[in-house]
């Protein structure tokens, strides 16, 4: 048996991403990082809300939450204060976590809760109708951005640094195996861990936007995105259109379920007190 037969849930196959979707790569690729850490199934719970990338945890063998749009991480937030111990992934897209999830996905940073957050970032909301999202380049087409979008899109990985998480990275599907390294990396961070995944939606985003196929997209990736390392000696005209990836962010900060720990054993001293 192969680890993806061991971790995936084949009742619920054939899932319902398009054809060249590359939300199928950044699951193996989770599936494979979570391997790698050698935690049990039983001791993950695995968290998403509404879209696209959200149907992951519908297609994985770990305890699953399929929730509301926008919301995962509350919901993942009450999964980690009920069971400190559990270790809690989310999946959102980028509609999911930076649009009507946006307030929760700042706020979760801010406080610095152990999990890991997993971004699939398309560009666009692929399940809904292709409508434009907080991500989708300026100039770019969308059903809801017929004349191309004027609106400047958010960076991920700074949001979340200047937020408050403690680890942020990049990767993309294209890059696969350096993936796994990140996704295994954020994993094993205590703390608020964010790894943004950029995966090609050919139906939604290419289609509209002069890049026809899986193919077209996956080359983008290639030609565009760019080690930190490298990225960093490159001048500013060079960095235009370029994207960094890798680990981008990786620092230490008190946790939130630890300070909420100490202050449950101060709150109990003080009422023996009394």
């Amino acid at each position: 048996m192969s680890i993806y037969q061991d971790y995936m849930r084949e009742d619920k196959f054939p899932h319902i991403w398009c054809p060249g979707c590359g939300h199928g790569i950044a699951t193996k690729s989770v599936i494979r990082a979570i391997s790698k850490t050698g935690i049990k199934k039983d001791d993950i719970t695995m968290v998403s809300g509404i879209g696209c990338s959200s149907r992951t945890p519908g297609y994985l063998d770990f305890n699953t939450l399929h929730t509301t749009h926008g919301r995962a991480l509350p919901f993942a937030t009450g999964v980690k204060m009920a069971k400190p111990e559990m270790t809690v992934i989310v999946v959102s897209g980028d509609g999911d976590a930076t649009a009507i999830g946006g307030n929760h996905f700042i706020h979760a940073a801010r406080r610095n809760i152990d999990m890991t957050y997993l971004i699939y970032n398309n560009y666009i909301y692929g399940m809904t109708g292709g409508q434009y999202s907080p991500t989708t380049p300026q100039g770019r087409m969308a059903t809801t951005a017929p004349y191309g979008n004027i609106e400047p899109p958010f960076d991920i990985c700074n949001l979340a640094a200047a937020a408050g998480a403690t680890f942020v990275a990049r990767g993309t599907v294209y890059q696969a195996v350096p993936l796994d390294k990140l996704i295994e990396q954020a994993i094993q961070k205590k703390g608020f861990s964010v790894v943004e995944i950029l995966s090609p939606c050919p139906t939604a985003y290419g289609r509209r936007n002069k890049q026809n196929t899986a193919v077209d997209m996956m080359n983008w990736l290639k030609d565009n995105c760019i080690a930190k390392a490298r990225y960093d000696k490159l001048t500013d005209e060079e960095k235009v259109g370029k994207v960094p990836t890798g680990v981008l962010l990786d620092i230490e900060k008190p946790e939130y379920m630890e300070q909420y720990a100490l202050l449950m054993e101060r709150a109990q001293a003080n009422n023996k007190k009394k």
